[in-house]
């Protein structure tokens, strides 16, 4: 490469010259206040023979070193920015600060790049797709879980599971990291107008965890960029019951940054499911009709508070802490009507459940990060330290109500858990030349977590455990991992390769014996991403990935919950990880209204995880998850965003794959394959005296598995926010789930059974949302903490 070559002759001239050498260092920045890194700063002779190179930090500063005295010419270049020159006067033994270097859009190639529309910007990075949201109407309402109904490939169902491309195998991440937000539905107490962008990383580069066959979420937050004081204050009131308070405060100077959020969360969530199960239709037919209705209510509080230090033009620190802290009251009742093949009620139950949950998250986090003289080189050193502890308690009273009545004895569970997570990893990245970088890292991971879980039953005045549920179980799991990542570029060109190792312990084992194992293993996964943009503006990339999907917790964890008389859900304690290979084409081409994405990608998965569904020796229906052969996924996804007019946009969104699975587990053959697609359309209006109102329609299409047919699901979400007090102020009303349309029905068919279920985890919200800031304008949030080498 060029400039390798270069920097390699300039040192090497440098050992024969007994003159002075003289340095120059500067600032690039964007309409004067913002800073502009991956700016290629060039020194040439006056017969353009170059002489020096470098690229500037994340900061926008650089440094040239070793130059002899002479003329020169400085060149600044970026693409999507206009390219300067300008003469510089080098002498012996001379420092050079030239003065602060602004670089102007160049308008037809930002165009080409990327379209910044009224709801969101579309662009394609090399190992990445970015969407810009904070302009939506619907994210200055509701939380994050909110949200990500409305980014292209993303879905999340009613029960607050997030899918990629129809795929669950989805890691979500917030500025780059895991945290205890992304777990147990704690993205609800995230309010969606803190985030500024969502990365959607199909193929991510080896810098990433491995985990997540279908991908990575990543979750960007705003910083705010003001010196001073500044503020948020949120308020939200919704029916069902949905009241939230969260101010925020920040203070920023030259070397201080000092962050802080609160959160109060008041939500009630009203539930249907009905159940109608078929069993001996072979021989003498049985039938059950079951109805459930849920009330829970959830009060929960955030704390998040921190600080970042600049303690001199190469060193930062940060430290900061969160508690995510909730309590549940949940409510539920069910109905069981039990009848013969000629409609005829047999009998009749019902049962009444009340619960109690406590959850506590807390995490401690420190990021250290250095740069060097040397424009972009940049050292990370991030450690994490998360412990959390839970408790549930269920009482079930059941009776019958029909022919004889009469109470059964009353039923209490009980569970315990907690954890203690330590995570430490360092990155480095090193610019080798203006156009190529080494990036390479080192993590560790330990996770235990402890587990008690009882079932016990009333016998007059003494409990009884029943069926010998009353274990303890202990999870241990540490991943050791490295990579090393070559990134460079030629031309219209770029490319970027890597390779992650990944080393993973796993030790299970309860008080019983009944479940101990323990899984070693070791894997590569490495990775490729290729760009190309032409001379005429569109963006064609290829990538590759190798991903592991390990078993979540709840999946492995055994112990169940006796909500339900006729069907419960178990964890297998003997679940394996299973492992894709990932293949996708896209191509990224804007005009001045119009942006085109289209993308065509492969997935050949092995070892996958299924649900398998038996009835046991009881008539009890039985789900948990299995390991069966393999998967593969092909689909095509087409994303368009049209912005005729300034004060009009509409997005849609469609996604068809086909899938084929094939695997056996006990006697269930799982072989099948089958098509789907998922679409999205939103529209948003930009009116005046800042008036704006935004629609969005989803569509999962049915679905199907060996056992399962999963009906389509269907959803409708609008709002109109308007922005007043000098920007002050915005008020937003959104509706969510209108005409409770976001609902799940499926039908399970077995040997001599069949099950049709219709669940509606929750109604239709309508919300009022008031949002005052202080001291920031209306696409700015309190800053967060500082994201080190995150990105």
């Amino acid at each position: 490469m060029k400039q390798i070559i270069i920097l390699l002759l300039t040192t090497l001239t440098a050992g024969y010259s007994f003159a002075q050498k003289g340095q120059i260092i500067g600032t690039v920045q964007e309409k004067s206040t913002q800073a502009l890194p991956n700016v290629t700063v060039i020194l040439n002779k006056p017969d353009s023979e170059s002489v020096a190179a470098g690229i500037s930090d994340s900061k926008g500063t650089f440094r040239l070193e070793n130059i002899p005295a002479g003329n020169y010419t400085i060149m600044y270049s970026l693409i999507g920015f206009q390219s300067i020159s300008k003469p510089i006067t080098i002498k012996s033994d001379e420092i050079v600060n030239v003065e602060k270097i602004i670089l102007e859009p160049e308008g037809k190639l930002l165009q080409e790049v990327s379209l910044t529309g009224q709801r969101q910007s579309v662009s394609l990075k090399l190992d990445k797709k970015v969407f810009e949201v904070g302009k939506d109407v619907l994210s200055q309402s509701g939380a994050v879980t909110d949200l990500l109904n409305i980014v292209p490939s993303v879905s999340v169902s009613p029960a607050g599971a997030i899918s990629l491309r129809g795929n669950s195998n989805v890691l979500v991440l917030i500025d780059g990291r895991r945290t205890g937000l992304t777990q147990n539905n704690a993205l609800e107490q995230v309010p969606a107008d803190q985030v500024e962008r969502v990365e959607v990383i199909t193929n991510p580069s080896s810098r990433f965890d491995a985990a997540g066959s279908a991908g990575i979420i990543n979750i960007i937050l705003k910083k705010n960029k003001k010196a001073g004081f500044s503020g948020q204050l949120r308020l939200v009131g919704g029916i069902p019951n949905d009241t939230r308070i969260s101010p925020s405060l920040n203070y920023k100077s030259n070397k201080l940054n000092l962050f802080a959020t609160y959160g109060i969360r008041l939500t009630d969530y009203v539930g249907l499911y009905t159940m109608k199960q078929s069993t001996g239709l072979s021989g003498t037919p049985a039938y059950l009709d079951r109805r459930q209705d849920e009330d829970r209510h959830d009060d929960g509080k955030l704390l998040y508070f921190g600080a970042d230090f600049k303690i001199n033009d190469h060193n930062t620190v940060t430290a900061a802490f969160m508690r995510n802290a909730t309590k549940d009251h949940d409510k539920t009742s069910l109905n069981y009507l039990y009848s013969n093949r000629n409609g005829v009620i047999d009998s009749s139950l019902s049962r009444r459940g009340e619960s109690w949950e406590n959850r506590s998250y807390n995490q401690l986090e420190f990021n250290y990060t250095k740069t060097f003289k040397k424009a972009g080189k940049k050292l990370t050193v991030d450690m994490q330290y998360d412990f959390w502890k839970s408790d549930k308690k269920w009482n079930l009273f059941t009776e019958r109500t029909f022919p004889d009545p009469a109470a059964f004895p009353m039923i209490r569970t009980g569970s315990d858990g907690g954890s203690k997570d330590l995570m430490i990893k360092a990155d480095m990245i090193q610019p080798l030349d203006s156009t190529s970088t080494l990036e390479f890292g080192i993590k560790m991971e330990d996770r235990r977590v402890n587990s008690d879980f009882i079932a016990e039953q009333q016998n007059q005045t003494l409990w009884e455990v029943i069926d010998q549920i009353d274990n303890h179980l202990l999870y241990k799991e540490l991943i050791g991992s490295a990579y090393v990542q070559f990134s460079g570029k030629a031309g219209s060109f770029s490319y970027q390769a890597g390779l992650r190792g990944e080393s993973t312990n796993i030790n299970i084992e309860d008080r019983e014996g009944t479940y101990s194992d323990t899984k070693r293993y070791t894997r590569l996964f490495p990775t490729l991403n290729v760009s190309y943009r032409f001379n005429e503006g569109p963006t064609l990339q290829g990538s590759y990935s190798k991903r592991i999907n390990r078993p979540r917790l709840a999946m492995i964890y055994p112990f169940n919950e006796l909500t339900d008389l006729s069907s419960r859900y178990v964890g297998n304690p003997d679940l394996n990880p299973s492992y894709a290979h990932v293949f996708e084409v896209s191509l990224l081409k804007n005009w001045k209204t119009l942006t085109f994405n289209p993308s065509f990608y492969y997935q050949q998965n092995t070892g996958v995880i299924e649900d398998y569904t038996y009835r046991n020796a009881d008539g009890l229906f039985v789900t948990m998850p299995v390991n069966i052969n393999r998967e593969t996924r092909a689909g095509f996804e087409l994303s368009i965003l049209y912005n005729p007019v300034k004060w009009l946009q509409v997005n849609t969104e469609l996604n068809l794959f086909h899938y084929a699975e094939k695997g056996s587990y006990q006697n269930q053959n799982f072989d099948y394959s089958g098509n789907t697609l998922t679409a999205r359309v939103s529209t948003q209006f930009k009116l005046q005296k800042k008036l704006a109102f935004q629609a969005l329609y989803n569509l999962k299409g049915a679905e199907a598995t060996a056992q399962t047919r999963t009906n389509a699901v269907h959803s409708i979400d609008f709002g109109f926010s308007k922005t007043f007090l000098k920007d002050k102020a915005t008020i937003t009303f959104d509706v969510s789930n209108l005409f409770d349309l976001r609902k799940f029905s499926s039908k399970t068919v077995g040997s001599g059974y069949e099950i049709s279920q219709t669940d509606i985890p929750n109604a239709a919200r309508y919300r009022l949302t008031l949002v005052y800031r202080l001291n920031l304008k209306d696409n700015q949030a309190i800053r967060q903490a500082k994201s080190g080498n995150r990105d």
